[in-house]
């Protein structure tokens, strides 16, 4: 029996409630809030809000929602611990929450009565690691940042069983809250992005939010020192910035569709991941097309790149290691690569939640 048919009998006789943060566009988090919800088709999808140009139909939002504060995130996160207390009733059996901010604490009812999971993204980055992607030192949490620590940490105590989408998110729950989860690395489609049609591989691609902890501006520099072209496929607010820094050998596809991702990927000589990220969907999306990453040796690409087989891994950000790397990946076997990524697909993430679920009841 398949294992979205195991989840679904396992809870078929349980009111459940699915829980994530705010829904937005739809990224890495929110694929995740989809696939579990997917696998407990009558659960209840509970949302702080969701954003004006995404599909609600099935959410709950809460009374966030109809308050100016869902339009500043920074405003809003000292008051989401309060609002995940009152989100909703009657208290279902289960919730699982995905939680990148304040989902974990959500509190429906007695937890003697609700058995409350957690998969966790990470721990709130702005209370925890403000300085990990600058958005965090926005200068309304300065003071609150101390109290809210305390609250992330005190309101979790009633979950019964964390997961984290990697090693690294695992350890920072074990350094931050004094707990322990298992690792259920998030569903890739990986069939969709090892369908598309082989290209030139005459190029370098960078992929996601156009922010500055994704390092796009050291791609630059990378592209520049291995002296090939370079596509910057995505959006978001360092764009201007870029375009600034970029030569005429740097392309970029602002808002590429999925198809288009996927030529992107299938014509790209390797993809350029330079940040510290948590777990990275970008890189397993790009191996999956046969595409060997050129990345940092930290966090997620420690879990997701296979140095010297599916990738090229070096823990330094100087662009000419990077573009030295870059020269070596020509020898790479394209075939292997896509064989690693298959093993991050959904099937593989249905059987670990199952597993956890079905543990975390007993």
């Amino acid at each position: 029996m398949a294992a979205a048919q195991l989840m679904a009998g396992l809870l078929a006789d349980r009111s459940v409630a699915v829980v994530h943060e705010w829904f937005s566009a739809v990224g890495g988090s929110e694929n995740v809030f989809l696939a579990i919800a997917g696998l407990v088709p009558h659960a209840a999808r509970y949302v702080l809000w969701a954003e004006p140009d995404v599909d609600r139909t099935g959410l709950r939002e809460t009374w966030l929602a109809r308050t100016p504060l869902r339009r500043s995130k920074a405003l809003a996160l000292p008051v989401m611990p309060l609002v995940w207390r009152t989100a909703g009733r009657p208290a279902p059996d289960v919730v699982i929450s995905s939680s990148h901010a304040f989902a974990h604490t959500v509190k429906f009812g007695d937890p003697a009565r609700t058995r409350h999971l957690s998969y966790v993204h990470t721990p709130a980055r702005y209370v925890w690691s403000p300085g990990f992607d600058g958005r965090g030192r926005n200068p309304v949490l300065a003071l609150p940042r101390v109290a809210l620590r305390r609250v992330d940490r005190w309101g979790g105590r009633h979950v019964h069983a964390y997961a984290a989408n990697s090693v690294e998110v695992r350890d920072r729950i074990r350094r931050f809250w004094g707990r322990d989860a298992v690792v259920i690395n998030p569903p890739v489609d990986v069939a969709y992005f090892g369908a598309g049609p082989a290209g030139d591989r005459d190029y370098l691609l960078g992929v996601g939010r156009w922010i500055p902890y994704k390092r796009f501006d050291l791609m630059i520099e990378v592209a520049a020192a291995a002296g090939m072209p370079l596509v910057l496929a995505g959006s978001g607010p360092a764009e201007a910035e870029l375009r600034r820094r970029a030569g005429p050998d740097v392309r970029f596809e602002v808002r590429p569709s999925r198809s288009r991702l996927r030529e992107l990927y299938a014509g790209a000589a390797a993809l350029l991941f330079p940040a510290h990220e948590d777990f990275g969907i970008v890189p397993v999306e790009a191996q999956a097309a046969g595409t060997p990453v050129v990345g940092l040796a930290r966090g997620g690409l420690l879990e997701t790149v296979v140095h010297g087989e599916t990738g090229m891994l070096a823990d330094s950000t100087d662009p000419g290691v990077h573009a030295r790397l870059v020269a070596q990946v020509s020898r790479l076997d394209r075939a292997r690569i896509r064989r690693h990524a298959a093993g991050f697909g959904p099937a593989r993430f249905a059987a670990r939640m199952t597993r956890w679920v079905d543990d975390a009841l007993r």
